[in-house]
């Protein structure tokens, strides 16, 4: 499949701020199933953007607009090429729960086997897993015991923007029995290192298809699951659309929860007020582009390192995925 891309998250101020300092999280991944045609990634006002790759590996862009403004535009456009994972077996062999407690499994995915940030066992996880009899999950092989939590949180759950934010415990979903797709996502990633099996939080974009009962919402960054299963390695599983993640999904980042991969986070010097406004598009094409993979940066700009205010307000700046 190919698909065109075009993310606008646009900051407005309604006095001007002295600086802002961002980092995005919007190069899509390269990967098996996932190849990058082109990306560019604009700026204004105009700035130098650097790049690095963070402990995860995700391509991080960062820049500094060093002077005073009222607002702040960020638009990231791809070109990707997607392909439909291998299929996946109907079951694993119960073994596969051996493999998942050993020494070595454990060592190669410690970061995702441990609560985190928002994926923690809280006593409202406790009772959804009792009620929905999740305690028991050798009660299937691995595969199966994964399929069937996704199933469990889609069901579980409304799908409804606005009931929970950016920075929303996994109880408040939990407990309103409604939320988007990092709300679900945070409480299967919960549910799953209980159990012994890593999983990580992966941020990114989605063809939405309501014929085949999508829920998500088309117009906004998405996040699903990969769960770690020693005989397929990382396999996607998205409990909003309740499918294993194919070639409609487009991997931007992976880490432990959403913190680590925001599509943006940055702060400003000022005392303004901000308003935030994202607008995601994800349209099927038909032709892939001849340019090479490019990155287009604009003018130089002093970097943040180097701007430094004592009396300077710093805001966080970041929005949901849904």
């Amino acid at each position: 499949m190919l698909l065109d891309i075009r993310h606008v998250t646009q900051y407005r101020y309604d006095e001007p701020v002295r600086e802002s300092v961002m980092e995005v999280w919007m190069r899509p991944l390269r990967g098996a199933t996932q190849r990058v045609s082109s990306f560019e990634l604009e700026v204004d006002p105009r700035s130098q953007v650097f790049s690095y790759a963070d402990a995860w590996g995700n391509a991080v862009h960062h820049f500094d607009v060093p002077h005073p403004h009222r607002r702040l535009n960020i638009v990231a456009s791809s070109r990707i090429e997607t392909e439909t994972p291998a299929p996946l077996p109907k079951a694993l062999a119960m073994e596969e729960w051996d493999r998942l407690a050993s020494d070595f499994v454990r060592g190669e995915t410690w970061d995702f086997l441990h609560p985190h940030g928002f994926a923690q066992v809280t006593p409202a996880l406790t009772g959804f897993i009792a009620r929905h009899r999740l305690d028991d999950p050798r009660a299937r092989d691995p595969l199966g015991a994964v399929m069937a939590l996704a199933t469990t949180v889609h069901g579980a759950f409304d799908y409804e923007a606005g009931v929970t934010g950016a920075d929303s415990p996994i109880d408040h979903a939990l407990i309103e029995g409604r939320g988007v797709c990092q709300d679900f996502a945070h409480i299967m990633i919960a549910v799953c290192r209980g159990w012994g099996v890593p999983a990580r939080y992966v941020s990114g974009y989605v063809f939405t298809d309501r014929e085949a009962g999508d829920r998500s919402n088309p117009d906004a960054t998405h996040a699903w699951v990969e769960a770690y299963l020693p005989s397929l390695r990382w396999v996607g599983v998205d409990p909003t659309n309740n499918v294993i993640a194919g070639e409609r999904h487009v991997a931007v980042a992976v880490g432990r929860d959403y913190a680590d991969v925001p599509p943006s986070r940055g702060v400003f010097k000022g005392e303004a007020e901000s308003q935030l406004s994202v607008g995601v598009s994800v349209r099927r094409t038909e032709a892939i582009a001849s340019q090479p993979e490019f990155l287009r940066m604009g003018a130089p700009a002093i970097a943040a390192a180097r701007r430094r205010a004592s009396s300077a307000a710093l805001r966080d700046q970041s929005h949901q995925q849904q």
